[in-house]
């Protein structure tokens, strides 16, 4: 059957990615639209202080447990190329931003825990990473802006030389599991021993190269990555990586991997190594023109 036309030797089907982009573009004038009307149902809330981290390239060490012939390696180091800015708050979300979500219906009660000499300069724990998605929303919903949790990579990028290197230093060829036993014991030990329980007040972990304050200080970080189980072959390839996307890495001194409910993570809900002093998290605002839509697609479920 010959191709339907809209005129003569133009098929309908050539105007179909204009139509699609047409109808995108409305849509997110529509939900921008939706977004700032929201927010008329509370005061509209000032944006968080942010810091906008400029493009480049930096080495990005892979999130995840990595293992090759059958024993655990580090992860690989890969070159990422970040080319556009990255708006991130400087500090984490505070107590009493989170409370103010509570307080309209949006967040959950933080579980709780120390309770925080002043809510308003320390920042949020006990909050679970559905929690801080919930906050995110709210407070999209409430500046007319779209806020996300960062990835673990945006944290790479945005700590820089304050982002922890989780290598165990392990000869990649070694077939001796003691070396790799023994340094992974030391590291866990290390980690212990470092603990640090009472969540600090807003700045007392001071900044990095790029004005981005108190990362890896005692508040590890939610973030959306997924963790990760990769086999690699003897010549250090992929055979199989296998993510598990109930359980999310929150950065911080180490990287940590927790179930999404988790709240307190003394509790005993780190899934992998020496859990977190405390949780928290801050988000990434999203400045692209389209963001308002994709955050529409993303709470349909179509993951972008």
């Amino acid at each position: 059957m010959a191709a339907l036309t809209s005129k003569p030797g133009i098929p309908l089907t050539s105007l179909a990615i204009p139509i699609v982009l047409l109808a995108a573009l409305a849509g997110t004038l529509a939900i921008k639209a939706d977004l700032i009307g929201a927010a008329a149902t509370g005061p509209v809330l000032d944006e968080p202080l942010t810091v906008e981290i400029a493009p480049r390239t930096f080495d990005y060490r892979d999130s995840g447990e990595f293992f090759r012939n059958g024993f655990a390696v580090d992860g690989p180091v890969k070159s990422v190329t970040m080319r556009r800015a990255l708006t991130i708050m400087k500090y984490q979300v505070t107590a009493a931003d989170y409370g103010r979500c509570v307080a309209d219906g949006a967040c959950p009660a933080a579980e709780p825990g120390f309770a925080p000499h002043d809510a308003t300069t320390t920042p949020a724990t006990g909050v679970s990473y559905d929690d801080a998605t919930a906050y995110a929303g709210w407070l999209s919903a409430r500046t007319g802006e779209v806020w996300v949790l960062p990835s673990d990579q945006d944290l790479a990028f945005a700590a820089g030389s304050r982002f922890p290197d989780d290598a165990l230093g392990v000869d990649i060829n070694s077939t001796n599991p003691a070396d790799r036993w023994l340094a992974d014991y030391n590291r866990e030990a290390a980690r212990k021993a470092s603990r640090d329980p009472v969540p600090q007040p807003l700045g007392r972990f001071g900044e990095n190269e790029y004005g981005f304050a108190d990362f890896a200080g005692n508040v590890w970080e939610w973030t959306t990555t997924c963790n990760r189980r990769v086999n690699l072959d003897k010549a250090g390839r992929v055979v199989n990586d296998v993510s598990s996307c109930g359980i999310y890495v929150a950065s911080g001194k180490h990287r940590a991997a927790m179930s999404s409910f988790v709240r307190n993570p003394k509790g005993g809900g780190c899934a992998v190594g020496v859990p977190p002093d405390n949780v928290g998290f801050r988000l990434v605002k999203d400045t692209r023109w389209y963001a308002p839509l994709l955050a529409t697609l993303r709470e349909k479920g179509l993951a972008f």
